[in-house]
């Protein structure tokens, strides 16, 4: 960044600051009290930067004040401290280039590597799948030796010397009775069939007695108290045909 200075106080306290929270600080154009910040340790310079040394002096007389200027010195890297010498009120100026040379920290090179804790895998689990219908009977009894080698194996691992160790037993399901299991479940579960209907009745007589023809002398046959409207003899041709 490019700094220009100020009172030493300030730029003391800001610089503590930064060393309590472990901060970078980098440096590209700098001056005065802002050299305060080559005692950090996590301080870089870039190859072009410039950085000025001076004496500090009072902000309201411009006097030298030489108790400052030794505590702003001795906050110097030795190195830098040698090459500067001593402060004068002059700037005496060091680059970016000079400085890395000097054992400063040059901001363009490689990135700062954290350490950071290695994840634990998790371990795998593997999980036996049932045997798919119309597979054959070989195939079970493939299983029942990996069961058992299975549990030979956890059974030497777990034992100890002279020690005898009880057999672990591995339960293997039958797939055939998990089905027929499924199956009574399932039958216990259905609905049951609904009950049978009640005959038919029979056909009423009122509607079951034929009716008379047409032009029967039944159906022709007047109604008591009613009188024709054709005469007898038209009657009896239309009865006879």
């Amino acid at each position: 960044y490019k700094d220009v200075g100020g009172l030493v106080s300030d730029y003391e306290a800001l610089t503590e600051r930064y060393r309590r929270e472990n901060r970078e600080v980098r440096l590209h154009e700098c001056r005065s009290a802002c050299t305060l910040a080559l005692s950090l340790p996590n301080v870089c310079v870039y190859p072009d930067a410039k950085v000025k040394f001076h004496q500090a002096y009072n902000a309201i007389n411009r006097e030298v004040d030489l108790g400052v200027s030794s505590r702003l010195f001795a906050s110097y890297p030795t190195a830098v401290q040698a090459r500067l010498g001593y402060l004068t009120r002059e700037y005496r100026v060091l680059s970016g280039t000079e400085l890395i040379a000097l054992g400063m920290r040059n901001c363009e090179g490689g990135p700062t590597m954290i350490a950071s804790r290695k994840q634990q895998r998790a371990p795998s689990t593997s999980v036996a799948s049932a045997r798919p219908d119309g597979q054959s009977g070989a195939s079970l009894a493939a299983f029942g030796d990996i069961a058992q080698k299975v549990q030979s194996a956890v059974a030497t691992a777990l034992a100890t010397g002279g020690q005898t160790t009880d057999p672990i037993r591995v339960a293997v399901a039958d797939r055939q009775q998990l089905t027929g299991l499924a199956r009574g479940s399932a039958e216990a579960n259905a609905l049951p069939e609904p009950a049978p209907l009640p005959p038919r009745r029979p056909p009423s007589e009122a509607f079951a007695a034929p009716e008379p023809a047409p032009m029967s002398p039944a159906y022709l046959q007047l109604i008591s108290g009613a009188q024709p409207i054709l005469g007898p003899r038209l009657v009896r041709t239309m009865a006879s045909n």
